[in-house]
Order: C-alpha cells, then structure tokens, then sequence
C-alpha cells in the first residue's frame, strides 16, 4: 500500500425478501461502519447478508488496494478520492459525483446500491457497498462509527 489510508468496504446484500417487512427493518439496522481491528495502513471488508440474517462476517485483510474500484491521488498532503462504479448492475450512474478531497486525519464515506437479475430464475439480489475511508493512521479504532469529514450518497430507488 504507497498511500497511507485505513479502508473498509461494507456490502450489505439481500434479495427481494427483505424489501418488506420484517427483513427490511433487518437489513436497515444493518451497520455501515465498525470499529477497527487496528489503527495500521489496510483494507478491510465486511460483508453482511441476508442468509446470515445480516451478521457481519470479516473477510481477510489485505494491503492491496483495489485500484479498479478505487482511484486515489496525493499530492501535497490532500488526498483525492474517486469511488468507480465497477459493478455491472442496475442502475447505471452516468453522471458521477467529483472526487473527494481529503486533508490528513479526515475521512469519506462513500455509498452506492445497485440490483441485477440473476440465478436460475431470475430473481433480484440487491447490494450496498460502503467505501469508509481514512487518511492518515487513525487516532481512534472507532472512527468509522462517527460523522464522516465527507459523505457521498449514490444511493437510488432500486425497483
């Protein structure tokens, strides 16, 4: 990892069982951001989903960051953040939100949803992905539970 940042993706997935009462009430409990395991330079995932009732589950760290999904730029101690929309799903976002700039010590939380027909019979699966970035080593590990410095909000009615 060359820039010093803390990344966590939280993707939140379900099909059109909970759309409506009571797994919609589940799924929008559900959390957007944890606390870290730790304050070092990595890129976290957690997945919850609907078969597991919506329970966080970790999946492996990793200090590779996904430069497809993800374009970052320093220059001069500010950090610019572009969150691609990589996944070939409804709805396509034609215009994009700016890049996020982000001084030392701030961070972005950056949402997107999308749906997509798949499987044998053609049901609809949802997604929320949660880009909770941070620049600079983290003073708190329980900095993805507060106010973000920036939030972008692509979130859309998904039919």
């Amino acid at each position: 990892m060359d820039v010093d940042v803390v990344v966590q993706w939280v993707k939140t997935e379900w099909t059109k069982q909970s759309r409506g009462q009571p797994g919609a009430t589940r799924r929008n409990a559900a959390p957007v951001g944890f606390a870290l395991p730790h304050l070092m330079p990595a890129v976290h995932e957690v997945r919850l989903g609907e078969r597991y009732d919506f329970e966080p589950h970790w999946l492996k760290e990793s200090s590779e960051i996904d430069r497809i999904a993800l374009t970052l730029r320093e220059e001069d101690d500010v950090l610019s953040v572009q969150l691609q929309d990589t996944m070939r799903a409804a709805p396509r976002r034609w215009n994009r939100p700016s890049p996020v700039r982000l001084a030392r010590g701030e961070w972005v939380r950056w949402q997107i949803n999308h749906r997509w027909s798949g499987g044998c019979c053609g049901e609809w699966s949802y997604e929320l992905t949660t880009l909770n970035l941070v620049y600079g080593s983290p003073s708190d590990a329980k900095v993805f539970l507060g106010t973000p410095t920036r939030h972008v909000d692509e979130q859309t009615y998904l039919s």
